[in-house]
């Protein structure tokens, strides 16, 4: 298997990571359940060059076999990062520089997806796929600090309980990727072989 860019919550890392605050997108799952939907948004990501953060406690194991196979041979270009709580989430978030904002994904948003403006900075955060968002990360994405609102996808509600996470996901990230020009994608075509490697720091798949 792949070996996949990984940090832990506590910042213990033996060896150097890529900063994920590099990347003008972030994408943050709070208690994924299934295995497959976090492979695919781990894929969505490597294409679209957007980090994912993965908010415990997870619904499976990182070694899970459907984690993998979903993700396919894309893990080495996905910065990843472990976080065991919303608790630790936050203290990471908090210590990040520049402008930042947390975007809260949910049915019950008040602003569509396509009419709402995104800047650079922006984490966009979905909940479990049979929870949702807890109240309490609900309200740190209403805050007046870090919160930018909370957005929905609109979709018929009258017989579909809900969207797919990975396309949730996969429908935010490329509106926010359109409003910003796609700037994320323009990586460098030289060195890619550096590039690449400085992605391959450690085999969460071990």
């Amino acid at each position: 298997m792949a070996v996949a860019e990984v940090e832990t919550g506590n910042g213990n890392n033996s060896l150097p990571a890529p900063d994920p605050q590099q990347k003008l997108l972030q994408v943050v799952l709070v208690s994924p359940q299934i295995p497959g939907n976090a492979g695919c948004i781990a894929r969505t990501c490597a294409a679209s060059a957007v980090a994912l953060h993965l908010v415990g406690p997870l619904g499976f194991k990182v070694d899970d076999t459907k984690l993998k196979r979903a993700g396919l041979d894309y893990w080495p270009y996905v910065v990843v990062r472990i976080h065991g709580s919303w608790a630790e989430f936050q203290n990471y978030f908090k210590q990040q520089e520049g402008d930042k904002r947390l975007l809260a994904f949910t049915k019950r948003g008040t602003a569509i997806h396509s009419d709402f403006l995104y800047r650079k900075g922006d984490y966009l955060i979905f909940g479990s796929e049979t929870c949702g968002l807890p109240p309490d990360v609900l309200l740190d994405c209403k805050s007046e600090t870090f919160g930018g609102g909370t957005i929905r996808i609109p979709m018929v509600e009258t017989y579909v309980r809900c969207l797919n996470l990975s396309v949730s996901v996969g429908i935010a990230v490329y509106e926010a990727s359109r409003q910003l020009n796609y700037e994320q994608l323009e990586v460098p075509s030289t060195n890619s072989g550096d590039f690449e490697q400085s992605l391959l720091t450690e085999d969460i798949f071990a």
